[in-house]
């Protein structure tokens, strides 16, 4: 189906959902309160955020205008779950992919079989391989497989639910030679891109509570 472009933080909240519905399913669905920590966790996050419950239930509104998550009623405290399998149209392997890339940012096949496994027991890294394809093939497509890394072995993949990559193409050998040329050491490069990519990521969630805060104010 169709789907808006999502913001780094709503796309943050439903892979939160998607986390903590396998890893702590007796307090699921979660209250915004645990929402909120989920999206302010420390580690397995990239980037690190630290959003306010303001800001989750401004994104909980929109999220449940597109289905992506529901509101359990009847209860005192209110508690939301995703429904990104069923808007999507994809199964629970590739929930748990597309969660895991939006919690952790781009990765490698092996990497992502790793850091899945608590939502989702992938047989060998070819299976991985083949729900990323999968994902990749959909029309419009959900994750791209990115060039690889000077000095990586593997290509990384990321999704597309918050847009195009911004991910700079890597030439290895031209950027191995100006590397070399200039005295600069590859991981130092590949680490500058990695803060480029979590700045860019910090960027857009600035944006979006800007332009949130104009459309409040009547602002153009």
């Amino acid at each position: 189906m169709s789907l808006p472009i999502l913001s780094p933080l709503q796309a943050r909240i439903v892979a939160v959902l998607v986390e903590k519905a396998a890893t702590v399913p007796d307090t699921y669905p979660l209250s915004l309160n645990s929402l909120v920590s989920g999206c302010n966790q420390k580690t397995a996050r990239d980037p690190v955020m630290n959003v306010s419950e303001a800001e989750v239930l401004v994104e909980l509104d929109q999220l449940k205008t597109l289905n992506l998550v529901f509101q359990q009623s009847g209860n005192r405290v209110a508690r939301y779950e995703h429904n990104l399998g069923r808007v999507l149209s994809v199964p629970g392997a590739a929930v748990a992919l597309l969660a895991t890339l939006m919690l952790r940012g781009p990765q490698t096949s092996a990497e992502l079989r790793t850091h899945c496994e608590r939502l989702h027991k992938f047989a060998d890294i070819s299976s991985v391989d083949g729900f990323l394809e999968e994902l990749a093939e959909k029309s419009p497509p959900r994750v791209i497989k990115l060039a690889r890394a000077p000095g990586a072995r593997e290509p990384r993949w990321a999704h597309l639910l918050c847009g195009e990559v911004a991910m700079a193409v890597w030439d290895d050998s031209a950027t191995a030679s100006v590397a070399a040329a200039q005295g600069i050491d590859l991981g130092e490069i590949v680490a500058m891109r990695s803060e480029l990519a979590r700045q860019a990521g910090e960027i857009a969630e600035l944006r979006a509570q800007v332009q949130r805060l104009n459309s409040e104010l009547g602002l153009a």
